[in-house]
């Protein structure tokens, strides 16, 4: 037991004292479970950045848990039955909207919680007790530890190595009587001093100065006035993962037997397309590419980032974290559209306001997401391999849109219905806009009463029309994903319409949306010899071999790029590996491409031929055997 609690804190000071460089995979890793204090202790210093304030957030973060907390209540019921200490003034700041008085409290009750936790562990003799109450400061800790790293890295080290010494000086109970060990006290004390000084010092005093970005950064360090720069980070409750199960990618030159190695430009696009690199901070620092959003072209119903997403598989990218030069002031999250077919589907953005792809693409990597201008032959490869995201396939439906004689007789009928005129459509049909033989869109946008006016006469509610193609798969519907099923949109046609459907027609209409947005295979297959990290790895090699059209050309920018996203890439998909004795190769092929990497940026063109050369090598030797 010992053993285990001293390693569970070593690795989590480690995290604090260690200081990672060099790019950011695209590559996720999951974060430790936050306690509800410290997770709304979060929560407000992100929700705090925000402008406008989303105060009715604040103070939820503080009375109900975190999504996907493992605790059942709030912080503040938890500070309740946990502590002595009072939250009225938390309450009372939150209330009025101050957001300084906001910070102050909250600051001061992490730092209070961590003081209280530590008496107790000096004050109880059962050195498991004592030991549970070092873990559960240690966790609150945690809630400062990014600022105290970024702002004064030995003092970071210092309260770490406290850490440390706090908890191996609380001795230990053995096991079955062996093992005993006695408390070392005066070590003891002398840690918890350490640790004690310097909350007292920066974070249980009376008046803070006045912050103009809400971050964990101890109060000598603001005092300071250095320019300090804490790593972006996503708040509690925050999920980039990618969708599982994983959509299945079509690529139209794949379905034509066309090796993605033979499309130099293409497959560089690919690497662009799951790159956080071309964008700016805090995006590409937290590992977000265009594959986050969009899994493998389709939607990740699972992505949701506090107070820029109202339900999973929803971000507002116009908002104050991303860009703020870009924030719009409007709290209006959209649902991630699917680019199955993109070739298809122009104009684009969820009103049609970019005629082209390329204008539509610039503008989510400088203005979305704050990315230095792309180059032209960015651009170009990734329009190209955009360009290439075909539909999944129907079997149930023909190319020009019809019913084949697989599909049900409901559905048969509920064609029927789809093609026939109604009043309330103006004398037209779901098919007028929903063109059957031009992948169910007709490249408009129309207002259909989805959008509430932002004022009086505004003409602002003209959305583009979506494809049917794949719907079955891309729930909730409509712009902010307000409807869950496609029942309910029919459900809201009907009666926002006054179509006059029967309860029958109701179900056959639906029968038809469902069967057009079906697919044979929605999803990829995973199996003993097409398992997950073989898919990543693949894809990972296929990127690089744009070097060998990148080298010749002495692309340095290019190579540079594409160099610092899959070695990273690579190296975070090895620590997902099943076969543990294979993990090493992996990470020395990994070292292998940044060798490439670290070549070009000295100008040493010979040295990054010999590194390319052996990568290669290396990397078919890895994929001739099994994982």
């Amino acid at each position: 037991m010992v053993i285990r609690n001293f390693l569970g804190v070593l690795l989590a000071t480690l995290a604090s004292v260690l200081v990672l460089s060099g790019p950011v995979a695209a590559t996720p890793a999951k974060e430790t479970p936050w306690l509800p204090e410290a997770a709304a202790y979060r929560l407000t210093l992100f929700l705090g950045n925000l402008e406008p304030l989303p105060w009715d957030d604040i103070e939820t973060a503080w009375r109900e848990p975190y999504r996907g907390s493992e605790f059942s209540i709030g912080a503040l019921a938890w500070v309740d039955r946990e502590s002595d200490i009072d939250a009225a003034q938390l309450l009372n700041a939150i209330t009025h909207e101050d957001r300084q008085a906001v910070f102050a409290e909250a600051t001061r009750l992490i730092a209070l919680r961590i003081e209280e936790e530590l008496n107790r562990a000096v004050a109880v003799e059962d050195p498991a007790h004592a030991q549970q109450a070092v873990r559960t400061a240690r966790e609150l800790y945690r809630a400062f530890e990014d600022g105290i790293a970024a702002a004064e890295r030995d003092a970071a080290r210092q309260i770490g190595l406290a850490w440390l010494e706090l908890n191996s000086s609380m001795g230990s109970a053995g096991v079955l009587g062996a093992g005993v060990t006695s408390a070392d006290r005066n070590t003891m004390v002398a840690a918890r001093r350490v640790i004690s000084d310097y909350l007292a010092e920066n974070y249980i005093i009376d008046d803070f100065a006045r912050r103009q970005t809400l971050s964990a950064l101890p109060e000598t360090a603001i005092l300071s006035g250095r320019a300090i720069e804490v790593p972006p980070s996503l708040p509690p409750g925050s999920d980039i993962f990618d969708q599982d199960p994983l959509p299945l990618l079509v690529l139209n030159f794949e379905e034509q037997g066309i090796d993605e190695t033979d499309l130099p430009l293409v497959a560089y696009g690919d690497m662009l397309f799951d790159s956080a690199q071309i964008f700016g901070s805090p995006a590409r620092d937290l590992g977000l590419a265009c594959s986050t959003c969009h899994n493998r072209s389709d939607v990740n119903q699972r992505l949701f980032i506090p107070g820029a997403s109202h339900q999973p598989g929803a971000i507002d990218v116009d908002g104050a974290f991303f860009n703020p030069i870009f924030n719009d002031r409007r709290d209006d999250p959209l649902d991630i559209p699917s680019l199955r077919g993109l070739r298809f589907t122009g104009p684009y953005g969820r009103d049609g306001r970019f005629a082209s792809l390329r204008d539509f693409t610039r503008n989510v990597i400088v203005n979305e997401f704050g990315g230095k201008e792309p180059t032209p032959f960015m651009m170009d490869a990734l329009v190209a391999y955009m360009l290439e995201f075909d539909f999944l396939p129907n079997s149930m439906l023909t190319t020009d849109g019809r019913l084949t004689d697989t599909a049900q007789e409901a559905a048969r009928r509920g064609e029927e219905i789809f093609n026939r005129p109604f009043a309330g459509l103006g004398d037209r049909s779901c098919a007028s806009c929903h063109v059957p033989d031009a992948n169910f869109l007709d490249r408009q946008a129309h207002d259909i009463g989805s959008v509430s006016p932002a004022y009086e006469g505004a003409r602002a509610g003209a959305l583009d029309t979506p494809t049917l193609l794949g719907t079955a798969y891309t729930a909730p519907y409509f712009h902010d994903g307000s409807l869950p099923t496609l029942a309910a949109v029919v459900d809201w046609f009907d009666e926002t319409k006054s179509l006059g459907l029967t309860e029958e027609d109701r179900a056959d209409l639906t029968a038809y949306l469902e069967t057009v947005g079906a697919a044979d295979e929605p999803y990829e297959a995973f199996d003993t010899e097409n398992t997950a990290f073989r898919l990543a790895f693949a894809e990972l090699t296929t990127f690089a071999s744009t070097i060998d059209t990148l080298l010749p050309r002495r692309d340095a920018e290019h190579i540079l790029l594409l160099t610092d996203t899959v070695a990273a890439d690579l190296s975070a998909d090895a620590s997902t590996m099943s076969n543990l004795p294979a993990r090493p190769e992996v990470y020395a092929l990994a070292e292998r491409l940044a060798a490439v990497g670290a070549a070009v940026r000295a100008d040493d063109w010979k040295a990054a031929e010999a590194s390319w050369t052996a990568f290669k090598s290396e990397a078919d030797a890895i994929e001739e055997r099994a994982f």
